[in-house]
């Protein structure tokens, strides 16, 4: 079993990626904001599976002779699909494009749908990456999340990906209630002694819509102040750093050469096609670069490819203006930063020298030794800000 080699792409030509969204969940989590939907009947998976093939046709036909760098399977909860499910999918993608022989092919589990039969399926149905969903390492904080695992579970379904897949990841949530610097810090240790190349760690946020907005609300979830945010941020980066993971994208740590590829692909403004209820895509097309979204909900999707229509519910071209907007917001959140001259091509315009010199003086971004713009260790936490300040 070989993993895939080292991305041939620079963080300039970053490749074309494919999203394939499985909107399903066993449960609903508290802090979720996902497409995600619970289904108490079985999911008719071979329906699914063939629209998921016509969905992707539609879409290659947008895209032709694009070569796939990345496939990654998310969710909702991918691992629930039988690994038939899987090896129909990604099949359908690579008879409408040529799949790179080295590509990253991802998908997302949970603990609680893991086992070693299944995950084997998967390996040979063609994934090569598995991302785990684990949140939290001790079963008072895993409850608080709403997460159906206990945290030997979780750490039992690391154990045995490790055995089956040369490349895994697992994620962590932070800034939890209750949370303090002591006891993140011991469990990212833990974390990093479990993790073989990649962690994604993710500073809880109350999100609009959510069961534990309704309870921040109503003052019955208390999360950390941001002084308390700050030193928790603060505490990932120097575990992180002093175990050989440091972060390439502000949620995110890897070994040098283990970053998440696909991911890569969003981060460095490429190409990537998106596919099933919710997904996003950004395409050139021969109108240009165009911003798709396609419907949410997973049965009215399903019909509406079933009948051979158009299941987008958004659908625009974007201006040189917009996508270098966008081109801001993801590529700043990168350690390696945004290739001035590459916004340039893209934007139309350049970015205003008066506003980076203002930037710079406050320690806010910077110039790597290649002329690369990035933001500091300081502004990492004020990204937004910067980004906005920058696109004015």
């Amino acid at each position: 079993m070989n993993a895939p080699a080292p991305s041939p792409v620079g963080p300039d030509a970053p490749g074309f990626g494919v999203y394939l969204h499985w909107p399903f969940c066993a449960a609903k989590c508290p802090y979720c904001d996902f497409n995600s939907h619970v289904r108490q009947a079985p999911v008719d998976e071979h329906r699914f599976a063939a629209a998921f093939e016509r969905a992707i046709a539609g879409q290659a036909a947008l895209t032709p002779g694009r070569t796939v760098t990345s496939i990654f399977l998310g969710g909702g909860t991918p691992s629930l699909m039988q690994p038939s499910t899987v090896a129909t999918i990604l099949d359908s993608v690579a008879r409408h494009w040529t799949v790179a022989p080295d590509a990253e092919i991802s998908l997302e589990a949970n603990p609680t749908s893991i086992e070693a039969g299944r995950l084997r399926g998967y390996r040979t149905a063609g994934v090569n990456r598995l991302s785990m969903g684990i949140q939290a390492m001790n079963d008072t904080d895993l409850r608080a999340l709403g997460r159906m695992h206990s945290a030997s579970e979780a750490m039992g379904a690391v154990e045995t990906a490790s055995k089956i897949f040369d490349r895994y990841s697992f994620d962590l949530i932070y800034a939890r209630p209750g949370h303090t610097p002591a006891a993140w810090k011991a469990e990212l240790e833990e974390a990093v002694n479990r993790a073989a190349e990649h962690l994604s760690l993710y500073q809880l946020t109350i999100e609009p819509g959510t069961m534990f907005e309704r309870l921040h609300r109503a003052g019955k979830l208390i999360v950390p102040d941001p002084d308390l945010a700050r030193a928790l941020y603060d505490v990932t980066q120097e575990v992180c750093d002093a175990r050989g993971l440091p972060a390439y994208e502000i949620s995110n740590h890897a070994r040098p050469g283990a970053e998440s590829r696909h991911n890569l692909v969003y981060w460095r403004y490429g190409e990537y096609a998106g596919v099933g209820p919710g997904a996003h895509a950004r395409l050139a097309t021969a109108t240009g670069r165009e911003a798709l979204v396609f419907e949410k909900h997973p049965e009215t999707w399903l019909s509406r490819i079933e009948a051979g229509e158009d299941a987008s519910i958004e659908r625009e071209v974007l201006s040189r203006e917009a996508q270098g907007d966008e081109m801001l917001l993801m590529g700043l959140r990168l350690r390696e930063g945004i290739s001035p001259e590459r916004y340039v091509e893209t934007a139309g315009r350049s970015l205003d020298e008066r506003r980076i010199a203002d930037l710079v003086g406050d320690g806010l971004v910077e110039f790597t030794d290649g002329g690369r713009l990035r933001a500091t260790i300081s502004g990492v936490p004020v990204i937004d800000a910067i980004v906005a300040d920058l696109a004015a």
